[in-house]
């Protein structure tokens, strides 16, 4: 029988409580507390947060000048450069066990990187690789981000795809530290009009499609993961 995937869809919630949740999650998945995998779906109010690899020059504005704008702003232990997280991009975290699937952060990468390609072709997105670059792209335009933290082979962190994002949040930055990038969104290319009902249509379509490619990819079937996993108080009101 194949194993699940426990989908936990915490709806809009700050950064720093489901930083939290993904550090606990993750110390009980490596205790051998949690027995399955998870993938938490969230939005962010507008967090500007900084990887390991981040660049001074990724850095337009200080992180004072940041905050100052209403953003918070976090330095975290995952990996990859500088990026932006707010209303209309759908964010998911994975807390992986790859001993149960290989040990191979590659793999893992490049697996996160199909399923957020397998998603977009199912809701009409053309979108694909950039050789030596980590992340989603279609037509030259980046669409996804992906960074990732393991510990004992636990994974957390995770990916972010643009659905009805506001683009000009990642005007504060240089996104991913890659100079000339245009960012784009899944609501951009498909053209979807601009209003409440057609936004919350594509946001469940692209939360439904980015489910399933992600459980497809790691051969496991989606299921809730209710409170056992996640405390009744961060699950959506």
């Amino acid at each position: 029988m194949t194993a699940p995937l426990l989908i936990a869809d915490l709806g809009r919630r700050g950064y720093g409580e489901v930083l939290s949740l993904q550090r606990d999650l993750c110390r009980r998945r490596v205790a051998g507390e949690i027995t399955d995998d998870i993938l938490l779906l969230v939005e962010h109010p507008p967090v500007v947060t900084l990887g390991r690899g981040t660049r001074a020059t990724s850095l337009p504005l200080s992180a004072d000048a940041i905050g100052a704008r209403g953003v918070e702003v976090y330095e975290v232990e995952r990996g990859g450069d500088v990026t932006w997280h707010g209303p209309g991009q759908l964010v998911g975290y994975p807390i992986v066990d790859l001993r149960q699937h290989r040990e191979d952060l590659h793999w893992y990468l490049r697996e996160l990187e199909g399923g957020l390609i397998d998603a977009l072709t199912a809701l009409g997105v053309a979108a694909e690789r950039t050789p030596g670059l980590t992340g989603v792209w279609t037509g030259g335009r980046k669409i996804a981000s992906i960074g990732i933290h393991v510990k004992q082979w636990v994974t957390f962190h995770g990916f972010a795809l643009n659905v009805t994002s506001d683009l000009a949040g990642f005007g504060l930055i240089v996104p991913c530290g890659i100079h000339g990038v245009t960012m784009t969104s899944v609501a951009r290319e498909l053209g979807t009009p601009d209003d409440a009902a057609a936004a919350d249509a594509l946001w469940r379509g692209a939360s439904g499609a980015v489910v399933a490619a992600v459980a497809h990819r790691l051969d496991r079937v989606p299921a809730p993961a209710g409170t056992t996993i996640v405390p009744a108080a961060l699950e959506p009101a």
